[in-house]
């Protein structure tokens, strides 16, 4: 059994779709995320002509990947708010991760799509999409456009179930299952970033909710702190991945 400061069992598996230019399966306990990236050599049509390249992303659920069948997102017809919302997401956090003068006009789309959700799907997304982009930038040769390594968890607070503490805290866990998310009464999402091996992590986003309650200064900074050690796991795993 995990310690409330340990992220679930995770595997980090390259190279599952022959035809992605990077790609990478990520398995965080019951969460798997198959990701993908795709290198093109053209820009939206606002960037033609600026020298520099984009991310994109985007994001989808399998009927099957929940307990109960969800319906195809293209067979209505449009997108969900909460799907287009971890897309930006996924996005946003990974150009963290690249310069991108350095792409030149390229765009890489990264590709996830959840095969199984039990919490963290964003996290384990971004996770797994930025395993995928250093693939598919180490393939094309510009491995010198890959500037930073990043890395996403979730973290919560339950209360009173949790009886373990962690830095004298109690009720703090880390990478939530579904169970876990259901029941917290503060919920977060933090994606960090780091340049090299060794260095401080920065945080690029810390998205922090009270689901069942507010919560104090204190112990949105302990969430933090707690997220930032799953990063430092995650990034540990993501280095090995590409050996």
């Amino acid at each position: 059994m995990r310690q409330v400061h340990e992220i679930r069992p995770l595997v980090l598996e390259t190279g599952v779709q022959v035809h992605a230019d990077g790609s990478c399966l990520v398995r965080l306990g019951n969460t798997h995320v198959i990701c993908s990236a795709s290198l093109e050599k053209k820009v939206p049509g606002w960037l033609k002509g600026g020298g520099k390249g984009w991310i994109t992303a985007e994001y989808g659920m399998l009927p099957r990947s929940t307990n109960t069948r969800t319906d195809r997102e293209a067979a209505k017809g449009k997108q969900q708010g909460r799907t287009v919302e971890i897309q930006r997401l996924i996005g946003r956090s990974l150009r963290q991760a690249v310069d991108l003068v350095a792409l030149g006009e390229r765009m890489l789309t990264l590709d996830c799509d959840v095969l199984n959700a039990d919490g963290g799907t964003r996290c384990a997304a971004i996770t797994g999409a930025w395993v995928a982009l250093a693939l598919a930038l180490g393939k094309a040769g510009l491995d010198a456009a890959l500037i930073r390594q990043v890395a996403a968890v979730s973290a919560g607070l339950l209360e009173p179930e949790v009886e373990e503490t962690w830095a004298g805290r109690k009720g703090l866990i880390l990478d939530l299952e579904y169970e876990e998310d259901h029941r917290a009464a503060v919920d977060t999402n933090l994606v960090a970033a780091r340049t090299r091996a060794g260095e401080t992590l920065e945080i690029v986003e810390f998205q922090s909710t009270g689901e069942g309650r507010s919560f104090q200064r204190a112990e949105a900074v302990a969430l933090m702190d707690l997220g930032l050690l799953g990063c430092e796991a995650l990034m540990k795993a993501q280095l090995g991945a590409l050996g």
